[in-house]
């Protein structure tokens, strides 16, 4: 399970001093440890299980974060590699539908919710296979952003 650890980032006239994080490990280097964002001068940095941190410098002092929600929810909000995700969920949704797709089939679940539409039993199977498709999606977003500890 990856964690979470938080510190602040010290400065002198001439250098940024940032935590000292391990070499990339596993195969392909897929173990890694990822700065996510910087909150109120806070940042926080996902480190999966298994990596070990190596000795830090003095000036700086990395935590481990009990992650409540609302922290979660900020961290999500401020990491470009959370909007990454993000975005190539997208992109795997538009490789097979287009946003043209989506609504179709989002005006054909909005009216059978509503009871005012039936849907015929080819729109239903279609629209069970774009639902089952963008779920995969989504469930791959999921697996990412748990790799980040979010």
């Amino acid at each position: 399970m990856t964690s979470i650890y938080a510190y602040q980032k010290a400065s002198t006239p001439h250098t940024t001093i940032q935590m000292a994080l391990p070499d990339s490990q596993g195969f392909d280097d897929a173990l890694h440890c990822t700065e996510l964002c910087t909150l109120d001068g806070t940042t926080y940095v996902a480190v999966p299980e298994g990596l070990t941190l190596p000795m830090q410098p003095p000036e700086i002092d990395p935590q481990p974060v009990v992650l409540t929600d609302a922290l979660k929810e900020q961290i999500k909000s401020a990491s470009t590699h959370v909007h990454l995700i993000s975005e190539r969920m997208i992109h795997k949704i538009r490789a097979q539908y287009s946003i043209d797709d989506e609504m179709y089939f989002a005006r054909i679940g909005v009216g059978a919710a509503t009871g005012m539409y039936t849907p015929t039993p080819g729109e239903l199977a279609a629209m069970q296979e774009f639902g089952a498709f963008v779920e995969a999606a989504r469930q791959w977003g999921r697996v990412e952003r748990q790799a980040l500890g979010l």
